[in-house]
């Protein structure tokens, strides 16, 4: 099953691909099934396919995919589609995936901001302990301040390449 609109694109460069860009993703971090759906949901011209689509191309089971886009749904990184006059969902990758999954871990950083703070009254600021988690919030905070102003500087020069906000 080839995608819709896909002509012209060979599907053995696009599987290698898929595959190269997942190694990065797992070598990252992120676990190697959702890494896999997630560039192929990239490498696909209408950035949307099917649970059926991405098992073909991946040669995977639906359970494998379900998995993996429940994953990916959960970073904010893919969102799931109803296909009109169907029970079908297909899976999108966000235009902005980047921006979202970054926005998401910012709501991570803030949690561990206020459990370090805890952790800083708890343990005393001036013992060894106290210091040290201190230190880790400060960096914390100092990236949360990072990340907002880049997001901010991304959404302006995203604005002047593409024309979108």
């Amino acid at each position: 099953m080839t995608e819709p609109g896909a002509v012209g694109r060979d599907p053995e460069a696009v599987s290698k691909f898929v595959e190269s860009f997942a190694a990065q993703l797992v070598e990252a971090g992120m676990q190697r099934m959702p890494a896999r759906v997630f560039a192929a949901l990239l490498s696909s011209d209408s950035g949307s396919l099917t649970s059926a689509e991405l098992g073909e191309q991946l040669q995977v089971s639906p359970a494998a995919v379900s998995g993996a886009v429940r994953y990916l749904a959960q970073q904010h990184m893919v969102a799931r589609e109803r296909e009109p006059g169907s029970r079908r969902e297909r899976y999108r990758v966000h235009s902005n995936q980047w921006y979202e999954a970054l926005t998401n871990r910012d709501a991570v950083i803030k949690r561990w901001e206020h459990a370090l703070c805890e952790g800083v009254d708890s343990l005393g600021a001036a013992t060894p302990a106290g210091r040290r988690l201190a230190e880790t919030l400060a960096f914390f905070e100092f990236m949360d301040g990072e990340i907002a102003r880049m997001m901010e500087r991304w959404r302006a020069h995203r604005e002047k390449l593409y024309g979108e906000g």
